[in-house]
């Protein structure tokens, strides 16, 4: 073999494409949703099959009216139908959850371009859309099937303390409590992260800034900070949304700031607001940011000059 063959990058045959990225994020994602259909019952099954197959559909109509290559088979598609089935309450109607999943991929991610083009995470973005169009149908909750279906309209184990008994950690462990799809069992959405970082999908960095962040600034509000991180979604945005390659900023500084940046505006937005839950809002946020957090934050190349500005 001639090794003075000179070809561009990359040169590694054995780097993992994006069809291989989005597969381990979609393991990683399953046991959360796993034990969201354990807890929520068939529906949750249903709505998740409802929300996979439309972003697919969506997908591939619009690449072809766009005259674009075909891009269904990277699992992208996939990935966000199971994240955006996640950040939904199992009773939402599903011609509701087809017009989120039309926001996700049509209007967020393939009017910019595509994958990698989006500037915020498309079901983030979908979630916010739905939850200012449908407000009561987004915050309809029901408890697990082992409380027989008692219907809560309240947002999450955040705002049960009003007038009711508060979740253990045990039950916010386990997922034995009321709220989204995917985001109440905390155990199962920490073991996705941690197998992502394992496999060196994502950096822990956000994550854990996030998260610490959003901990410190609750315990000195003299609120309980372990409670806050394991109820409502601070595990699902942190590990799965708030590590998005597209929209979060590559750099280590950059992901440190983000994180922060999440974990400060969901304390702002919980302690603060009279919204309970502020992850989306932090991360949706944070994405339109990550331009300026990546100039900031970028590595000055040894050697080189600043370009000087032309004075008119």
């Amino acid at each position: 073999m001639n090794k003075l063959i000179v070809s561009p990058s990359p040169h590694d045959e054995n780097y993992m494409k994006t069809s291989g990225i989005m597969l381990n994020v979609i393991i990683a994602l399953i046991p959360a949703l796993c034990v969201g259909c354990y807890i929520f019952g068939w529906r949750a099954v249903t709505l998740t099959g409802v929300c996979v197959s439309s972003c697919i559909i969506f997908e591939y109509l619009s690449r072809r009216i766009m005259n674009r290559s075909n891009t269904i088979t990277d699992l992208s598609a996939v990935v966000t139908g199971v994240l955006w089935a996640m950040n939904l309450p199992v009773t939402l109607p599903y011609w509701m959850a087809v017009i989120g999943c039309f926001v996700a991929i049509v209007i967020v991610k393939q009017l910019f371009g595509g994958l990698g083009q989006n500037f915020a995470n498309p079901a983030i973005t979908a979630r916010i859309v739905l939850m200012v169009s449908f407000p009561s149908a987004m915050t309809h909750w029901i408890q697990p099937v082992s409380y027989e279906y008692d219907a809560v309209s309240s947002a999450t184990p955040l705002a049960m303390g009003e007038g009711g008994a508060m979740p253990s950690y045990f039950d916010l462990l386990l997922g034995n409590v009321g709220g989204c799809l995917g985001e109440t069992c905390a155990l199962a959405l920490l073991a996705g992260g941690l197998y992502l970082a394992a496999r060196r999908i994502i950096s822990l960095a956000a994550p854990s800034a996030f998260i610490g962040s959003l901990a410190a600034l609750m315990a000195i509000a003299g609120e309980d900070p372990l409670y806050h991180i394991l109820a409502g979604g601070v595990f699902l945005g942190a590990f799965f949304m708030a590590t998005d390659y597209a929209t979060t900023p590559i750099t280590f500084k950059g992901k440190i700031a983000f994180g922060l940046g999440c974990g400060i505006i969901t304390f702002v937005i919980r302690y603060f607001g009279s919204y309970p839950e502020g992850v989306s809002f932090s991360i949706l946020l944070m994405n339109i940011l990550t331009p300026y957090i990546e100039q900031t934050t970028r590595t000055k190349v040894f050697g080189a000059k600043e370009a000087e500005k032309n004075e008119g």
